[in-house]
């Protein structure tokens, strides 16, 4: 009888354990839920302020960029590097400007500095003393020639300073009457320009000419001495002569040159120097020197002689400009520009 109520007892028990599982079993879902929402909510409000961190940061950011932004026409040069850069500043005046003729031409040699050297007498060479392209002196001797009659050696001597152009003779040759060297003084030459017959009328001695080579690398102020009284016949054209000082071997006779004539002049209320002018976008420009600064400034031109050009509108007297380097100023500006929108 004791076994019978003790496993019905145990039965009692267990029947209760396994009504009472899902109860527990659903607790504890609940609860790991309820964790797991509190997780999401601090992990998604985490987030939400990440997010408003972010947005701060970009705000910083574009605040930045906006005040770095770069200004369009502009650029700072210390003036250390501006000087070694070649940069030159001159100020915005009134000029006097020429109206000009251009005129193409050649250096030559000075005719009127120049000699062909002979012998004296017929005779035989016995000895050269000189080369080509050798700088002689006036008395200096060139060779020395055996005399067909008298059967003597006399010399042959420079009859002014400069530069042997042609030596032709050689050791034994016969010194017949025909020229054995060509010198000439190139300390001055000619420049020989061509006067077309429409602007004939126009050019006359004695007026002011502009020569420079045709990439403007060298150039000198000379005068007209004369007009050849002939027009060549192929071309048509007169024949102006410039005498050009070349002491310093600058002008090399056989250079092509043009020269600008000056035929008359005028004032003009404000002009810059041609040099200056330059183009960015579409527009011809001078650059303005404000302290360390130089700026744009799009300007409107007239009348130019090939060294000032009129400026209409743009700039006013006594502003500051650059008148030698404007190029580097453009380049840096562009430069500038590139960066930033880089």
């Amino acid at each position: 009888m004791t076994r019978k109520l003790l496993s019905i007892a145990v039965l009692g028990l267990a029947l209760f354990a396994w009504q009472l599982t899902p109860a527990i079993i659903t607790s504890a879902k609940a609860e790991t839920q309820a964790h797991d929402d509190h997780g999401h909510d601090e992990q998604k409000d985490h987030g939400h302020d990440d997010g408003h961190e972010h947005e701060d940061a970009h705000d910083e950011t574009d605040g930045d960029e906006h005040g770095d932004e770069h200004d369009e026409g502009k650029t700072e040069i210390a003036p250390d590097a501006a000087k070694k850069a070649g940069i030159s500043i001159e100020k915005a005046a009134p000029v006097m400007i020429g109206k000009v003729i251009p005129l193409t031409g050649r250096i030559t040699i000075n005719q009127n500095a120049k000699a062909e050297v002979r012998a004296r007498f017929p005779g035989i060479i016995r000895s050269v003393k000189a080369n080509l392209g050798e700088q002689v002196k006036k008395g200096q001797v060139l060779a020395v020639v055996e005399s067909n009659e008298s059967l003597k050696d006399y010399n042959v001597t420079a009859p002014i300073d400069g530069t042997i152009l042609a030596r032709n003779t050689n050791l034994g040759d016969v010194a017949n009457g025909e020229p054995l060297f060509t010198i000439a003084d190139l300390s001055t030459v000619w420049a020989k320009f061509h006067i077309f017959p429409k602007d004939a009328d126009m050019v006359a001695a004695q007026q002011s000419v502009r020569v420079h080579t045709l990439d403007e690398g060298k150039e000198q102020e000379a005068t007209i001495s004369m007009l050849f009284p002939t027009a060549d016949a192929l071309s048509q054209t007169l024949v102006a002569v410039v005498p050009m000082d070349n002491k310093n071997s600058m002008w090399r006779p056989g250079t092509t040159i043009e020269g600008d004539v000056t035929v008359s002049q005028k004032q003009v209320p404000l002009a810059v120097r041609e040099s200056a002018l330059q183009s960015m976008e579409d527009q011809t420009v001078v650059f303005v020197k404000m302290g360390d600064n130089y700026e744009m400034k799009p300007v409107k031109t007239g009348v130019s002689d090939g060294r000032y050009i009129e400026i209409t509108s743009g700039l006013s007297a006594g502003q500051s400009y650059v008148s030698e380097g404007s190029f580097v100023i453009k380049a840096d500006i562009l430069k500038s520009g590139a960066a930033h929108e880089h």
